[in-house]
Protein backbone atom coordinates (compact mmCIF):
# COMPACT_ATOMS: atom_id res chain seq x y z
CA UNK A 1 0.00 0.00 0.00
CA UNK A 2 1.74 3.30 -0.78
CA UNK A 3 0.85 6.29 1.19
CA UNK A 4 0.62 9.96 -0.84
CA UNK A 5 3.93 11.81 0.67
CA UNK A 6 1.97 15.30 0.32
CA UNK A 7 -0.98 13.87 2.85
CA UNK A 8 1.74 12.52 5.31
CA UNK A 9 3.78 15.73 4.75
CA UNK A 10 0.24 17.76 5.37
CA UNK A 11 -0.18 15.51 8.58
CA UNK A 12 2.46 16.45 10.06
CA UNK A 13 1.90 20.23 9.43
CA UNK A 14 -1.28 19.96 11.42
CA UNK A 15 -0.21 18.01 13.94
CA UNK A 16 2.90 21.05 14.50
CA UNK A 17 0.26 23.37 14.31
CA UNK A 18 -1.80 22.11 16.64
CA UNK A 19 0.61 21.47 19.25
CA UNK A 20 2.00 24.64 18.46
CA UNK A 21 -0.66 26.41 19.03
CA UNK A 22 -1.98 24.67 22.23
CA UNK A 23 -0.47 27.20 24.53
CA UNK A 24 -3.49 29.01 23.61
CA UNK A 25 -6.24 27.12 25.06
CA UNK A 26 -8.71 28.10 28.05
CA UNK A 27 -9.30 26.11 31.23
CA UNK A 28 -12.70 25.22 32.15
CA UNK A 29 -13.24 22.57 34.56
CA UNK A 30 -11.46 19.06 33.58
CA UNK A 31 -11.03 20.35 29.97
CA UNK A 32 -9.39 23.04 27.74
CA UNK A 33 -11.01 24.76 25.35
CA UNK A 34 -9.41 25.44 22.57
CA UNK A 35 -10.95 26.88 19.36
CA UNK A 36 -7.85 26.88 17.24
CA UNK A 37 -7.74 22.87 17.68
CA UNK A 38 -11.48 22.82 15.65
CA UNK A 39 -10.27 25.34 13.51
CA UNK A 40 -7.30 23.25 11.74
CA UNK A 41 -9.33 20.07 12.30
CA UNK A 42 -11.96 21.62 9.81
CA UNK A 43 -9.43 22.47 8.00
CA UNK A 44 -7.49 19.17 7.93
CA UNK A 45 -11.20 17.11 7.45
CA UNK A 46 -11.45 18.95 3.97
CA UNK A 47 -7.80 19.09 2.61
CA UNK A 48 -6.83 15.31 3.73
CA UNK A 49 -10.34 13.63 4.43
CA UNK A 50 -11.75 11.77 7.19
CA UNK A 51 -8.79 9.44 8.13
CA UNK A 52 -5.84 11.51 7.96
CA UNK A 53 -7.97 14.74 9.68
CA UNK A 54 -8.66 12.14 12.66
CA UNK A 55 -5.16 10.86 12.95
CA UNK A 56 -3.52 14.61 12.90
CA UNK A 57 -5.77 14.94 15.88
CA UNK A 58 -4.94 11.74 17.52
CA UNK A 59 -1.47 12.75 17.11
CA UNK A 60 -1.82 16.14 18.53
CA UNK A 61 -3.84 14.60 21.38
CA UNK A 62 -1.00 12.14 22.30
CA UNK A 63 1.76 14.96 22.28
CA UNK A 64 -0.42 17.77 24.15
CA UNK A 65 -1.09 15.41 26.82
CA UNK A 66 2.35 14.26 27.22
CA UNK A 67 3.12 17.76 26.93
CA UNK A 68 0.62 19.13 30.02
CA UNK A 69 -1.09 21.46 26.90
CA UNK A 70 -3.99 19.26 26.79
CA UNK A 71 -6.35 16.57 28.52
CA UNK A 72 -7.51 13.26 27.82
CA UNK A 73 -10.84 15.01 26.30
CA UNK A 74 -9.02 16.04 23.21
CA UNK A 75 -9.02 12.40 22.38
CA UNK A 76 -13.05 12.13 21.64
CA UNK A 77 -13.28 15.23 20.75
CA UNK A 78 -10.31 16.27 17.64
CA UNK A 79 -10.95 13.10 16.71
CA UNK A 80 -14.20 12.72 15.82
CA UNK A 81 -14.65 16.22 14.98
CA UNK A 82 -11.81 15.43 12.40
CA UNK A 83 -14.00 12.11 10.65
CA UNK A 84 -17.58 14.17 10.78
CA UNK A 85 -15.68 16.99 8.78
CA UNK A 86 -14.50 14.61 6.16
CA UNK A 87 -17.14 12.28 5.79
CA UNK A 88 -19.28 15.60 5.43
CA UNK A 89 -17.20 17.41 2.68
CA UNK A 90 -17.37 13.66 1.09
CA UNK A 91 -20.74 13.32 0.67
CA UNK A 92 -21.39 17.18 0.14
CA UNK A 93 -18.47 18.21 -1.29
CA UNK A 94 -18.88 21.92 -0.24
CA UNK A 95 -16.94 24.15 2.10
CA UNK A 96 -19.39 24.48 5.11
CA UNK A 97 -18.83 20.89 5.92
CA UNK A 98 -16.36 22.66 8.10
CA UNK A 99 -19.32 23.79 10.06
CA UNK A 100 -19.98 20.05 10.69
CA UNK A 101 -17.11 19.94 13.08
CA UNK A 102 -19.20 20.31 16.76
CA UNK A 103 -21.25 17.20 15.13
CA UNK A 104 -18.23 15.21 16.01
CA UNK A 105 -16.89 17.00 19.01
CA UNK A 106 -19.47 18.04 21.00
CA UNK A 107 -22.41 15.70 20.46
CA UNK A 108 -19.82 12.28 19.61
CA UNK A 109 -16.84 13.40 21.45
CA UNK A 110 -18.85 15.23 24.73
CA UNK A 111 -21.35 12.20 24.80
CA UNK A 112 -17.90 10.20 25.07
CA UNK A 113 -16.33 12.09 27.61
CA UNK A 114 -19.31 12.39 29.94
CA UNK A 115 -19.61 8.71 29.74
CA UNK A 116 -16.45 6.88 29.51
CA UNK A 117 -13.36 9.58 29.94
CA UNK A 118 -14.80 11.67 33.00
CA UNK A 119 -15.51 8.75 35.19
CA UNK A 120 -12.22 6.85 34.32
CA UNK A 121 -10.59 9.89 35.56
CA UNK A 122 -12.64 10.85 38.33
CA UNK A 123 -13.60 14.18 37.15
CA UNK A 124 -17.02 15.61 37.60
CA UNK A 125 -19.48 16.67 34.97
CA UNK A 126 -23.02 15.00 32.88
CA UNK A 127 -22.79 14.22 29.45
CA UNK A 128 -24.37 17.40 28.84
CA UNK A 129 -21.82 19.17 30.32
CA UNK A 130 -19.53 17.97 28.29
CA UNK A 131 -20.89 18.83 25.68
CA UNK A 132 -21.80 22.60 26.63
CA UNK A 133 -18.00 22.72 27.05
CA UNK A 134 -16.64 20.91 23.85
CA UNK A 135 -19.32 23.45 21.83
CA UNK A 136 -17.53 26.18 23.29
CA UNK A 137 -14.65 25.69 21.69
CA UNK A 138 -15.62 23.87 18.68
CA UNK A 139 -18.52 26.09 17.27
CA UNK A 140 -16.47 29.02 17.35
CA UNK A 141 -13.72 26.88 15.74
CA UNK A 142 -15.34 25.47 13.18
CA UNK A 143 -16.91 28.98 11.85
CA UNK A 144 -13.04 30.16 11.47
CA UNK A 145 -12.11 27.22 9.85
CA UNK A 146 -14.58 27.59 7.83
CA UNK A 147 -13.43 31.22 6.73
CA UNK A 148 -9.96 30.62 6.38
CA UNK A 149 -10.65 27.79 3.57
CA UNK A 150 -12.66 29.97 1.63
CA UNK A 151 -10.02 32.78 2.15
CA UNK A 152 -7.43 29.90 1.19
CA UNK A 153 -8.97 28.98 -1.72
CA UNK A 154 -9.31 32.94 -2.90
CA UNK A 155 -5.88 33.50 -2.41
CA UNK A 156 -4.72 30.69 -5.07
CA UNK A 157 -4.00 27.80 -2.36
CA UNK A 158 -7.27 26.13 -4.27
CA UNK A 159 -4.82 24.85 -7.11
CA UNK A 160 -2.99 23.06 -4.27
CA UNK A 161 -5.82 21.35 -2.90
CA UNK A 162 -7.55 20.77 -6.10
CA UNK A 163 -4.11 18.53 -6.73
CA UNK A 164 -4.54 17.05 -3.02
CA UNK A 165 -7.99 16.14 -3.34
CA UNK A 166 -6.72 13.76 -6.56
CA UNK A 167 -5.54 11.69 -4.01
CA UNK A 168 -9.02 11.26 -1.69
CA UNK A 169 -10.61 8.08 -2.06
Amino acid sequence: MKLPTKKIVLVGLFIGLEVLLSGTSIPVGATKVMPLQHTLNAIAGILLGPWYAALAALFTAIIRLSLGTGTIFAFPGGVFGGLVVGYAYQIIKKDYAALTEPIGTALIGGTLSGLIFAPAIGAKGSVWFFIYLFALSCVPGSIIGYFLVKALRLTGVNVFTKRLNMYRK
